[in-house]
């Protein structure tokens, strides 16, 4: 396969390959919400279901729906490759607030939270109604916030408020406690992603 996009297809690729050499066994005994049945993987990432085959890589969406993009997929898969399950104590974290969090934090601003401000907080209304349509549960913080499940026991809450005349449209990603030490510090970026990318797409 020729690579056209190398920034997405070049870590997908990779990960395809570690795939291939997964103990199923092994991916099921970290990860309680996955299911295997000798063929697929059957993993629910923000309520929808993906069968994902093994040993040869290839994803379906049970509801018959779009399949993801690539990062999207990538992160599906170091999820099941590498991830493992954490108890949730029933905190939240900011990103700035978990391991490597102040090293990455300019990046993660301007790549998810300038970006969820400015395309939900000028849009409340809007915001408001993709979120109930994913079946996430509203939160009292912000002019409009939501509770989604991400994947497995890791819960992310968006909040976002709206602009006016002395200040720009905000927003914060609060990650559950077990986030710090489930997954890897790009990981959560790319977590934050799917998760404006997914309310945008309901719109």
């Amino acid at each position: 396969m020729q690579i056209e996009n190398h920034k997405e297809e070049v870590p997908f690729a990779h990960y395809v390959e570690k795939f291939r050499d997964a103990d199923p066994v092994d991916v099921t005994a970290r990860l309680a919400d996955v299911q295997w049945n000798g063929k697929d993987f059957t993993v629910k990432l923000l309520g929808r279901e993906f069968a994902v085959s093994h040993p040869e890589y290839a994803i379906d969406a049970a509801d018959g729906g779009p399949i993801p993009p690539l990062p999207t997929q990538t992160f599906l898969l170091r999820y099941l490759l590498e991830c493992r399950d954490v108890a949730w104590t029933g905190a939240w974290k900011t990103f700035r607030e978990m391991p490597w969090g102040e090293l990455y934090i300019k990046p993660y601003t301007g790549r998810v939270l300038t970006r969820a401000a400015f395309t939900f907080g000028t849009r409340l209304d809007a915001f408001r109604a993709a979120a109930e349509k994913m079946g996430a549960e509203p939160v009292s913080h912000g002019d409009a916030g939501y509770l989604f499940e991400l994947v497995g026991g890791y819960k992310m809450q968006i909040l976002a408020w709206a602009g006016d005349e002395e200040f720009p449209p905000n927003a914060q990603i609060l990650y559950s406690d077990n986030f710090a030490d489930g997954f890897a510090a790009e990981d959560r970026v790319v977590a934050g992603d799917i998760l404006i990318s997914t309310i945008k797409a309901n719109m």
